[in-house]
């Protein structure tokens, strides 16, 4: 029996053992002692089920001690094997077939598997493994050495085990004699054998690698800091974790002739805990998980091509579930803390002995990021505290049935995870990676909502350490010709950015505004966010099926590598503003949402992407040079609210994320991609671009609300309101032989802009007050404030198939030819085509006026407002004065052919004036209403929700059409020379149809107290009478105006009208009572006088007055009482008392008033050069005796300013 199991025994060492002979196998006694041994690596590769990519280079035991157990208890008893120090050292395989050759070689047969369960593999599966320590030492290089840097280099990692203790168990996990144990397999097909592992001190010590040592960039001193201040240089080593404690369950499954079949490890590991961690440390931490995984998720290894896959299971699964994570980063000025709850981490292979497929789960049961060195302490990223539905965990169909269970009682895996994760990553790849149409990869992360709070030194930090640690080379993982597919998942996501406005740094310049000090951040909300990139998607949105240049996109055409669709989509989208009042600086703002201010929320956005490859070679580089991009935004519902407060808050807002996104770029900028930023900038700028792109974007309802300001409710009352429905706007180009195609496509249904009713109160002609009640119509609702300005009424055309089609509001349609070199400048063509249609302008001048002095563009002395000259000072210093900067068109150094200095052709756009210009604009079924306070009263007075029969109370201009059309000249006929056209547009083609000038129709019928003449009301409405407009009447203009033909040297085109049409096609009838005239004529003097005073601030605005002179000024502002009065004057007339002697009344005052305007302000210019002649007079070392006289001058001149007031009072 003794010789038996020292048989058994030496078959069993001779299996793990390198170069192992009997004669090393000397039993004294029970026991048998070895010493410096070296452990077969692929032996051991294979039991643990390691991955394909790591070699176990080194396996060396220092002592070895077996301890038999009694002859006759052998079946019942393990035998003990007790180790005093095991080293291992495993290594990242760079060159795959030399190290399957060379592994191979070494790999020693095991005949004895698959040959039956005999009683050496009994007394082997049933020993007791003792080991004191065990040193492993893990590198992998994850292509950092093709990067060039060895300061990048991945860590190694130094893991020390000690007490490690490996034992036989039955199914349940509990220590019994080996005869129990193999009970459980008796009855079963499949050989089961039960084993724990449990081990007391587990520590984790980061390395850096040899070769950073001998790098130049290499510097000793963890003082050392880069510009951004970031240590990155230096890691001399660091303790990752210490003192870890768990335990692993493993059950091992064969076949009944001791094949191996499958491995499953779950490990348990209550807490780890990391108390104290560099800044070095964490980045070195960082580029070690990077340099991990793509080293488990490598594509180009083949397990079959290697011996050792045969000796290892066909299925494996290692899970491992830590119960709390505690991570800490301690540095001067800096200190995070991340807490992890439930993480949870398992791969699971299955192998045909060809092909592998691994599914990797990541799941986080919770997930909390501090931030404890800013004051107060802030968190960061942290789960969403708002109540969610309780719903299963979601796990993809690749997921479900993946591999037949291995341990035999039941999953374990859906033990250990229970109820719903935070966030959940489910992988899907298959070894070798296949060629297309297969997946190579399949990816799926679901996470539940989650808040984040944007602390700017944290993200500065946090953003630098991904940028230096988390970097990939494309390759490395997957070969470029592999199709991947990835879907992301998020519930929904807060983020807060708080903005202290008293930072000089956070503001875009310096002032004193206190407008802005309403809001203290910004919240952005985002519900059902939804990303997928897939070669296999369907994208409804770009209609690729009608897209010729994307035929390789359609349905039922193969997929591979050169093809990239993206799909991303959100259901709600909103940006909120956070008022000063509600709490910012921790985690009550985010569960108190009374102080938010919604200022822009978009519903079911979703945005499309779609690209191939020119050639069908892989796509590497986004956008594919050459290739073909389309690109399709679409919002279902836009809705912003606008204040004074919110626009320049978000100026600084926008300018704070400038700023801080400059200082991102800083801190991310890795040296060592310096040699790819080169080489991507190398070469021409039309070798780079696609050679089609389009860009469509569609909004279904689009509603903009500009806010009142007001100290006590920040939204305030609406100012403006504009609506839109069913906007498309779609801008492409194309790349031909010698030029480029710009095209661009705008259609739009539906506009309507809504303006706040500037007065409830109405002055009469006679200077009369009329006070209208504030009735139910104007309380609590937007409409009763708001007054129509500008709307469309669609027309319908109906069809010969009983379908009708709406004529759009616009429709724009634009193509430009650009050529690459100035020698083809003939092909530099313009053709635009646009109608507009339906549109219906309300209102006047005299009420535009009054609302540029209620939104402040105008002051009450008719200059620029108060609000409006902050607001232009803060846009010309703030972020937004950088996009109107022009830029040259043409760069420097290029001759006049087009070509560069060096003789080298850069194939620039050459932009200059169109040789060929075609433009069509046509203006359909227009019309104008002239309102006033009349108007106004029988608004209020009779007042419809739809604004029905609007323009027909009113004075109104008409048209049916209105054409303009610009071109140039005709083409040259046969035997005439080409020559280039002189002036890009020669030809002028405007032309009018049905133009129509209609007096209101409802006003005759209505009285002072708002009741009918017939008395008849409709719904306590008076009855209104539709006007009958003929569609065909009007008058009808044609003007063609041409460029002259004369040679001159005068860069200025001369026009002359080269043909004039006036025609009537029906007979015109003109009706007007003289009270209509008359106050026809006081409306139009109302609106002159409107015009003259906003023309007159726009220059004071633009600063124009000093050039133009006050007279000038002070004419616009009386431009329509000063040219009426000399028409209509009473002293002028000749035909006795004129029907408008009325509007006379009150001339002289009006003139005498201009007098006095004026020397008034003759009074206050004296004023001010007084002022600037005794500055300057005290400055200098003149007698006391000029000052004195200056000064009296000075006051003589206030007192005249004075008596003008007075006098300007009385009259």
């Amino acid at each position: 029996m003794e010789s038996i199991l020292a048989r058994a025994l030496e078959y069993t060492l001779k299996y793990w053992l390198k170069s192992f002979t009997r004669d090393q196998f000397k039993l004294q006694g029970r026991t048998v002692q070895l010493s410096n041994l070296e452990i077969n690596g692929d032996a051991l590769h294979a039991s643990l089920g390691l991955p394909p990519a790591l070699n176990v280079t080194t396996a060396k035991v220092g002592k070895l001690e077996i301890i038999l157990p009694s002859v006759s208890y052998v079946q019942v008893e393990p035998i003990v094997v007790q180790i005093g120090r095991l080293d291992l050292v495993l290594e990242e395989n760079d060159d795959i077939d030399s190290s399957t050759s060379s592994c191979s070689a070494s790999t020693p047969t095991s005949a004895g598997r698959g040959n039956g369960y005999g009683f050496a593999d009994k007394i082997a599966d049933g020993m007791t493994l003792q080991v004191r320590t065990v040193n492993l030492l893990l590198e992998t290089h994850g292509g950092a050495r093709r990067r060039g840097g060895a300061t990048w280099a991945s860590p190694m990692a130094s893991i020390t085990i000690h007490n490690l203790l490996l034992y036989t168990t039955n199914e349940s996990w509990e220590v019994v004699n080996l005869k129990e144990a193999r009970d459980f397999s008796s009855d079963k097909k499949f050989i089961y054998v039960f084993k724990k592992l449990e081990w007391e001190h587990l520590s984790i010590d980061l390395l850096p690698h040899p070769d950073m040592f001998s790098d130049a960039n290499f510097q000793e001193g963890s003082s050392r800091k880069d510009e951004d201040g970031a240590k990155r240089v230096f890691f001399g080593g660091e303790r990752f974790v210490e003192g870890i404690s768990g335990e692993a369950h493993i059950t091992i499954q064969r076949t009944e002739l001791n094949s191996p079949l499958g491995l499953e490890v779950q490990v348990h590991i209550t807490e780890a805990v990391c108390p104290a961690l560099s800044e070095p440390g964490l980045r070195a931490l960082l580029r070690f998980f990077t340099g991990l995984h793509v080293c488990l998720s490598r594509g180009d290894v083949n397990p079959s091509t290697q011996q050792r896959s045969t000796e290892a299971a066909g299925r494996s699964l290692v899970c491992i579930v830590v119960d709390h994570v505690f991570l800490c980063i301690k540095d001067v000025g800096f200190q995070l803390e991340l807490l992890m709850q439930s993480l949870f981490f398992s791969r699971t292979s299955v192998s045909d002995g060809q092909n592998t497929k691994y599914l990797n789960q990541v799941l986080v049961g919770g997930l909390f990021l501090r931030d404890t060195f800013s004051r107060p302490p802030c968190t960061l990223i942290q789960p969403s505290m708002a109540a969610t539905s309780v719903c299963t965990p979601h796990v993809p169909e690749f997921g479900k049935n993946f591999c037949s269970p291995i341990y035999p009682l039941g999953d374990q895996q859906r033990q250990l995870s229970c109820g719903v994760p935070l966030i959940s990553l489910h992988c899907l790849q298959l070894l070798p990676s296949p060629s297309p149409p297969i997946f190579a990869s399949t990816t799926v992360i679901d996470c539940q909502p989650l808040m984040i709070h944007l602390q700017e030194e944290s993200c500065l930090r946090i953003s630098s350490f991904l940028a230096d640690g988390i970097v990939v080379n494309p390759g490395d993982v997957l070969p470029d010709y592999s199709i991947n597919s990835l879907s992301f998942n998020l519930k929904g996501l807060d983020i807060t950015v708080p903005l202290e406005l008293g930072k000089p740094e956070y503001t875009s310049r310096n002032r004193d505004m206190p407008l802005a000090s309403s809001f203290a951040g910004a919240r952005l909300h985002i519900e059902d966010l939804m990303v997928s990139d897939s070669p296999s998607l369907k994208l409804g949105l770009l209609n690729l099926e009608k897209d010729g240049a994307c035929f390789c996109l359609w349905k039922g055409q193969p997929i591979d590598a050169s093809q990239k669709k993206i799909h991303a989509g959100a259901s709600l989208i909103s940006l909120s503003l956070e008022t000063c009042n509600n709490s910012h600086g921790g985690d009550s703002s985010l569960v108190e949402p009374s102080g938010l201010w919604k200022c822009v929320e978009m519903k079911d956005m979703c945005l499309e992407v779609a690209m191939v490859t020119a050639d069908g070679s892989p796509l590497t580089h986004v956008p594919p040079p050459g290739g073909v991009v389309r690109v399709g935004v679409a919002c279902e519902q836009y809705l912003s609210n606008t204040s004074v407060e919110q626009l320049f808050f978000v100026l600084d807002l926008y300018a704070y994320f400038g700023k801080v996104s400059e200082r991102i770029a800083v801190v991310g900028k890795n040296k060592t991609l310096e040699d790819i930023k080169n080489e991507s900038l190398g070469g021409t700028i039309m070798d780079k671009v696609p050679g089609d792109t389009a860009v469509t974007l569609v909004v279904k309802d689009l509603q903009l609300r500009f806010l009142e300001s007001s100290s006590s409710d920040i939204q305030g009352m609406p100012l403006v309101r504009f609506m839109g429905e069913d906007l498309s706007i779609k801008v492409g180009h194309r790349t031909l032989g010698g030029a480029t195609a710009i095209s661009s496509t705008l259609r739009w249904e539906r506009v309507e802009v809504d303006c706040a009713d500037t007065s409830n109160i109405f002055r009469h002609e006679n200077g009369s007050d009329l006070t209208f009640p504030n009735n139910n119509h104007l309380d609590g609702n937007d409409d009763r404030q708001l007054r129509a300005v500008f709307w469309v009424q669609n027309r319908r055309i109906y069809q010969s198939n009983s379908s009708t089609l709406t004529v759009p509001f616009l429709d724009i349609t634009m193509v430009h030819v650009i050529p690459y070199s100035a020698q083809d400048i003939e092909c530099h063509s313009l053709n635009v085509s646009a109608c507009i249609a339906g549109v219906r302008l309300g209102g006047g001048m005299n009420y535009a006026e009054s609302l540029l002095h209620r939104f402040g563009i105008l002051g009450p002395d008719g200059g620029p407002g108060e609000g409006l000259t902050r607001g232009l000072d803060q846009l010309s210093d703030g972020p937004l004065s950088k996009l109107f900067k022009a830029s040259p068109l043409i760069m420097d150094g290029l001759r006049e052919n087009g070509s560069s200095e060096d003789g080298k052709d850069r194939s620039l756009l050459h932009l200059g004036a169109p040789d060929e210009v075609d433009v069509s604009i046509e203006l359909k079924d227009w019309l104008f209403a002239l309102e006033g306070a009349q108007e106004m009263e029988n608004r209020l007075i009779f007042h419809d929700s739809e604004d029905s029969y609007r323009e027909e109370r009113s004075w109104h201009t008409t048209f049916q059409c209105l054409n303009v059309k610009a071109k140039s000249s005709p083409k040259h006929g046969i035997g005439k020379p080409s020559r280039k056209h002189k002036y890009p547009v020669e030809l002028i083609t405007v032309a009018m149809e049905g133009l129509q000038i209609l007096k209101p129709m409802t006003q005759q019928g209505i009285i002072a107290n708002g009741i009918a003449e017939n008395g008849i009301l409709q719904n306590g409405l008076p009855e209104r009478r539709k006007q009958i407009v003929d569609k065909h009447g009007g008058v009808g203009l044609e003007v063609d105006i041409v460029a002259s033909e004369d040679d001159d040297d005068d860069a200025m085109v001369k026009w002359m009208v080269e043909n004039f049409k006036f025609s009537v096609k029906e007979p015109i009838e003109a009706v007007v009572t003289k009270d209509e005239l008359q106050y026809l004529t006081h409306l139009c003097k109302s609106e002159v006088d409107s015009v003259g005073r906003i023309a007159a601030g726009v220059l004071r605005i633009l600063k124009l007055e000093g050039s133009i002179g006050s007279a000038a000024i002070s004419q616009l502002s009386n431009l329509g009482t000063e040219s009426f009065d000399k028409i209509f004057t009473l002293e002028k007339s000749s035909r006795g008392n004129s029907p408008f002697s009325d509007l006379t009344t009150g001339n002289r005052s009006s003139h005498l008033e201009l007098t006095v305007a004026s020397l008034e302000e003759a009074i206050t210019d004296s004023q001010t050069k007084c002022a600037a002649l005794a500055t300057e007079v005290s400055n200098s070392v003149s007698s006391a005796e000029l000052l004195n006289n200056v000064k009296q001058l000075n006051e003589k001149l206030e007192s005249m300013h004075e008596l003008l007031n007075q006098l300007r009072t009385q009259f």
